[in-house]
């Protein structure tokens, strides 16, 4: 899609050059790469290759999203996973939200990667479902990011377009028949405060995945955007333990 509107400074897409096992991050619905950009700096400074695409629609004005559909986030994930094989022989893929959704349909389709780390993984959006079917009005006043410290700050849209939730929305109710496809490891983080994504997501997918190698870690001290709360750095010291052991795995075969 053809976006009409610059791009927010601090909303880039990021590529940090590191070794070779890449990690591919993907925000989600109405971030932006800012919202892991603190996860993926931290994960580059541990040696990783880094990329955090810019989704369609996002990070530039709630318009452009308007005319973005499911297809083209996806895209965008699947060229961030496209460029990281150019540089890495080992990919692991984390998603916060509907990144972490579109994490699921990436490792369905793409079986080289070595596994997938999801941040509170949207399935259903309780407080949208109203919106079913409905076509007005265009645009809705979008609530602040449900984030329990103080003072940060994500980069956001104040409205969201109806037409969006509805991309979302399909998004979500596609992606059930996709977890008996996915067999890579998988560590799930799901806050036991959410107020946006109910935590029984996390232990749907759980349940649903074919994967033999799975673990849930629920977070007490953030709320859903928890890549950007408090437990950002617990996030980071068990998915880096976690990648390590999987590679090391991999290496040693």
């Amino acid at each position: 899609m053809k976006e009409g509107y610059s791009v927010i400074a601090g909303a880039e897409s990021f590529f940090l050059k590191g070794n070779k096992v890449g990690l591919l991050l993907s925000h989600g619905f109405m971030g932006t790469p800012q919202s892991v950009e603190y996860v993926g700096k931290r994960f580059s400074d541990l040696g990783y290759t880094v990329y955090a695409p810019r989704l369609a629609g996002h990070g530039t004005d709630y318009r452009d999203l308007e005319i973005a559909t499911y297809e083209d986030w996806f895209a965008e994930l699947e060229k961030g996973y496209e460029l990281l094989k150019e540089h890495c022989s080992i990919i692991y893929v984390m998603g916060q939200s509907m990144g972490g959704t579109l994490a699921l349909w990436l490792a369905s389709k793409y079986k080289d990667i070595k596994g997938i780390v999801l941040i509170n993984p949207a399935l259903t959006l309780p407080s949208y479902e109203k919106w079913v079917g409905v076509s007005n009005p265009r645009y809705l006043d979008e609530s602040l990011p449900d984030i329990k410290a103080e003072g940060v700050h994500e980069i956001t849209y104040s409205k969201v377009p109806i037409s969006s939730i509805h991309q979302l929305q399909a998004l979500m109710g596609k992606t059930p028949e996709l977890l008996p496809l996915i067999n890579q490891p998988l560590l799930c983080f799901k806050s036991a405060v959410d107020h946006v994504v109910p935590p029984e997501n996390t232990d749907y997918i759980f349940d649903h995945v074919l994967s033999e190698e799975k673990e849930v870690v629920t977070l007490y001290n953030s709320y859903h955007v928890a890549s950007l709360d408090n437990d950002r750095d617990r996030i980071i010291i068990q998915a880096h333990s976690y990648i390590q052991e999987k590679t090391g795995e991999l290496i040693h075969r």
